[in-house]
């Protein structure tokens, strides 16, 4: 008999296990929940551990948001030996005798911080000719990505197990690949790297006070249903409203509310003031989220309605 869907609105911030993709561990928490709807918030290599928000019904309309939200991640570079996949999954490429000393190490990481040009890895999401850059590589094609700049806000090393590895940690923004990084602080050190462990700590507002594994959702879902719907550690469902709270918040009458649900701009007395161009704000009624909406003159239009 075919499991019936249910509407499920909010989130679960998964620990994903090691060996399973974003996508396979969205579907195992889809199926738990029985829910109709599901995304991810930000891919994670099946080689990476760690933080992954998963959205559900209307918090799905909050995904671009997660997704664009700054990330924190720790990292193991192996130096000595660089790969095709920057990790510990490719061929060996390169390799070098040299070991950089500790504070070898310290000294170059502020060169990595602010803006940055940063060339992706071959074997990435991203699209080439309509093409996933990864399948290029697989099939063995020269995949020859442009750099971009990506923000690098805090970059520290936090351990050096041996001569061969350093463990470091990095705050970064949107479109930051920690791989390219290992690469690129192992070859300013004189030598070649990869990564062996990559953990991602946290996604905007979500860390690791949030996370549940795969067998706590199982163990709530079959024997605890109640617990579904409140938050960790108890429960795993956050509310929508969780991935927006630093988006600013203005409050706004059930009337207003009602006019935001069918697509209406309003006028909300004494914020012309805090108008800020192109500006998000977070419209809330007394009943909780209406919608995220923008400035228009007077006017605040509804960009996005949650249906809550």
């Amino acid at each position: 008999m075919k499991r019936q869907k249910r509407k499920v609105d909010g989130w679960v911030v998964l620990d994903k296990p090691l060996g399973v993709t974003s996508t396979q561990a969205l579907g195992k928490v889809r199926f738990a929940l029985s829910a109709a709807k599901g995304g991810h918030g930000g891919t994670l290599d099946p080689l990476a551990s760690g933080i992954l928000p998963l959205a559900f019904g209307e918090a799905t309309k909050a995904l671009p948001y997660v997704v664009d939200a700054s990330k924190t991640y720790r990292f193991t570079i192996r130096f000595g030996i660089e790969t095709t996949t920057l990790d510990a999954e490719g061929t060996e490429t390169a390799v070098s005798d040299m070991r950089p000393a500790t504070a070898a190490i310290e000294a170059v990481l502020p060169r990595f911080l602010g803006t940055i040009d940063q060339v992706p890895p071959a074997f990435s999401a991203i699209k080439v000719d309509g093409e996933r850059a990864y399948d290029l590589a697989r099939a063995g094609e020269t995949v020859d990505l442009p750099a971009r700049a990506v923000e690098i806000h805090a970059l520290r090393l936090i351990g050096r197990p041996d001569d061969d590895h350093a463990t470091l940690e990095v705050d970064c923004g949107k479109g930051t690949y920690v791989r390219s990084l290992a690469r690129d602080v192992s070859r300013l050190l004189g030598t070649v790297g990869h990564v062996v462990m990559l953990r991602r700590l946290r996604v905007g507002p979500f860390g690791a006070q949030h996370a549940v594994d795969m067998s706590c959702i199982q163990n709530l879902v079959e024997k605890t249903p109640d617990l579904l719907h409140t938050s960790p550690p108890d429960g795993i469902l956050l509310p929508v409203v969780t991935a927006l709270d630093d988006i600013p918040a203005l409050a706004v009458t059930a009337e207003d509310a009602r006019a935001l649900k069918d697509g209406r701009a309003i006028g909300l007395p004494g914020t012309a003031q805090r108008r800020d161009g192109d500006a998000v704000v977070r419209l809330m009624a007394p009943t909780g989220l209406v919608a995220l909406g923008r400035f228009d003159g007077p006017l605040v239009r509804p960009v996005r309605v949650f249906n809550l």
